[in-house]
């Protein structure tokens, strides 16, 4: 019997990606993201989804590819981290595919200095690149991470505490 992964393609500045579909929550309709009050190099902001306050990562940055606004047409993938969901920005989400364990060829030999690359896949005659996301951000990355958040959090609290309150006072 084979062992079979799903893995998610979608597409950044024309190049298809991959990731595995279990670290996947959701794929939204792009929204506008809110940006943080403190510029960060791997946070492009925040959005809400469902009353969650989830930070979008900036992925083009990551990946060295040209940034630009965000348009109608792209998507957001929302995926499970460590310490809870995080999003990115793709230009489009291009579906589900299947491939057997042994049809992945290993990142290790290939590109060692892409730690946050689990391997490749063939999708039509495109090599494919499988990225492990919880690995893309770096010690330090995830740190300002979740200072950021824990900062985001500290002043939603505060604003809710204060809408409350002044619902109260009417």
């Amino acid at each position: 019997m084979f062992n079979i992964r799903k893995f998610l393609v979608f597409v950044l500045d024309g190049k298809r990606y991959a990731i595995p579909l279990q670290a996947v929550e959701r794929v939204v309709a792009a929204v506008e993201v809110t940006p943080l009050p403190e510029e960060t190099d791997i946070v492009a902001g925040v959005i809400n989804v469902q009353g969650q306050v989830i930070p979008v990562l900036n992925i083009r940055r990551k990946f060295r590819l040209p940034e630009r606004a965000i348009d109608l047409d792209d998507n957001i993938v929302i995926v499970a981290g460590i310490k809870g969901a995080v999003a990115f920005v793709v230009d489009a989400v291009q579906g589900v595919i299947q491939r057997r364990e042994e049809e992945i060829t290993p990142a290790g030999g290939l590109l060692p200095e892409m730690k946050y690359t689990e391997g490749a896949i063939k999708v039509d005659d495109d090599i494919v690149f499988v990225h492990d996301i919880d690995k893309a951000l770096s010690c330090e990355e995830k740190r300002r991470l979740e200072t950021v958040l824990e900062k985001v959090s500290e002043d939603l609290f505060l604003r809710t505490k204060e809408n409350d309150g002044n619902r109260m006072e009417a």
